[in-house]
């Protein structure tokens, strides 16, 4: 399959590339895995018009809007490889089910495949990922006013998180989770002065019924009564299709970009949470609709 531009990855970032892209009467191939990192939240919040929509219906609202466009092409697939060739690029995916290989060309990518996360204490918080507890707290604080919450975390910005969720609630707990370096003695003076606990104790289980989340259970057998709250998890970029490009990336290992989404590879951009900044819905669409804009200019410019 050949294509003006190939888009990688469906999510908000990815969708609003495409359509973008799409008005442009570019011809676009948009691969997806249909693995997102949100599978398991209910609602999303802060897409105006679309305030509390499930993620899946949003993508799929999304997906079906852009295929409306008779330039556009989807499929289910998971990219292998990016290699840079004459005048563009080839990108090697697998099939979903099948493991059947293709191959589309384009004389420019977008990656938009977002992050994939690991859970803190996943065998307890996961029962509660996306109903009681969440990641987001920009996105679901307010849905959680007035509560007994928690946050569990094991990073050095616990502090700061816990200063976001306490606009919510005067009930609040860090848990550590044993974790020395994640809270150090300023932190601790911090969350002291604003009345929020500091839980230094492992977790051993985290309690709860049909109706949600009811506590925090610890090592040494205290239960902390919690009816929601937050998580931090940890956050990578899965890029290993994009080596060969020897893309820029920061020290978390997101692809580096320029304010019009350029990345250091010349017709390669990114666009959304693989990229450094806020990991919002509206804020990814923003920059995929950036990344759309700038790709059609650069194209143009190549006489293409």
């Amino acid at each position: 399959m050949e294509a003006d531009v190939v888009v990688i990855g469906a999510g908000p970032a990815g969708l609003a590339a495409t359509l973008g892209l799409a008005r442009q009467q570019r011809t676009v191939a948009l691969l997806d895995s249909n693995r997102p990192r949100h599978a398991a939240t209910l609602r999303s919040h802060g897409f105006l018009t679309r305030d509390g929509i499930s993620p899946l219906e949003l993508r799929t609202l999304g997906r079906d809007e852009v295929l409306r466009y008779p330039t556009v092409a989807y499929e289910r697939t998971l990219v292998t490889q990016i290699a840079a060739i004459d005048g563009g690029f080839a990108v090697q995916a697998e099939q979903a089910g099948s493991r059947a290989e293709s191959e589309t060309r384009a004389s420019a990518v977008l990656i938009a495949t977002g992050l994939s996360e690991t859970l803190p204490l996943s065998q307890h918080v996961r029962p509660w990922y996306g109903t009681s507890l969440h990641s987001c707290m920009d996105c679901d604080g307010y849905d959680k006013r007035g509560q007994a919450l928690a946050l569990i975390g094991e990073t050095d910005d616990l502090v700061e998180r816990a200063m976001v969720i306490r606009r919510h609630t005067d009930d609040l707990a860090v848990f550590t989770n044993g974790a020395a370096d994640a809270v150090g003695a300023a932190g601790e003076a911090r969350l002291a002065e604003h009345g929020v606990a500091l839980v230094r104790t492992p977790i051993a289980a985290i309690e709860g019924d049909r109706d949600g989340m009811q506590a925090v259970v610890l090592e040494d057998g205290e239960r902390s009564v919690r009816t929601g709250g937050f998580v931090r998890p940890w956050w990578h970029a899965q890029l290993g299709f994009a080596e060969p490009l020897g893309l820029e990336t920061d020290e978390d290992g997101l692809v580096v970009v320029d304010r019009a989404q350029r990345s250091s590879v010349a017709g390669v951009y990114a666009a959304g949470d693989i990229t450094p900044g806020f990991r919002q819905l509206a804020v990814a669409a923003g920059a995929g609709t950036i990344a759309a804009s700038v790709i059609n200019r650069d194209l143009i410019a190549r006489g293409l």
